[in-house]
């Protein structure tokens, strides 16, 4: 038996959260002999983390050819709060938007978004800019990405 934090994680779990982070497409036959369980033990841990909420989907990561060619920003964005539902919705709605996080201090959201060309980096901003209830943006062009996990 693999020992759990206060969590119910074990260190079972979080290895296969590990490679599933780095791949979460391996088939399960792998998964289960990298971590020398059987198949039927995997499925039913990966049935608990979703169950759990842990695991709340699979998604896609990007490839690095494609994923260092884009321009990402962090837009600051001071907003009107009475607008404030409809403007995140707005944000939620634009692809290029890869996450949207609530802040304190002076402005009230950061959106981190991505583009292929710094034209299309400057039509996104001045998109953003021009959302309802938003009273200002500052926006930071990401140079090189030093850690990222």
């Amino acid at each position: 038996m693999t020992k759990s934090d206060d969590r119910g994680l074990s260190d079972l779990d979080r290895r296969l959260l590990a490679m599933l982070r780095e791949d979460s497409r391996q088939p399960v036959t792998k998964l289960a002999s990298d971590l020398g369980l059987s198949r039927a033990n995997v499925y039913a841990r990966l049935s608990r983390l979703e169950e759990d909420g842990v695991i709340g989907g699979y998604t896609v990561r990007l490839g690095d050819p494609y994923d260092r060619r884009l321009i990402r920003a962090q837009v600051m964005i001071k907003a009107q709060l009475k607008h404030a539902k409809t403007i995140e919705e707005s944000l939620a709605a634009i692809p290029e938007l890869s996450a949207l996080h609530a802040i304190s201090g002076e402005y009230d959201l950061i959106a981190v978004v991505e583009a292929e060309t710094v034209g299309e980096l400057n039509a996104l901003i001045d998109r953003i800019g021009e959302i309802e209830g938003i009273e200002r943006t500052t926006s930071s062009i990401l140079l090189a990405t030093k850690v990222l996990r």
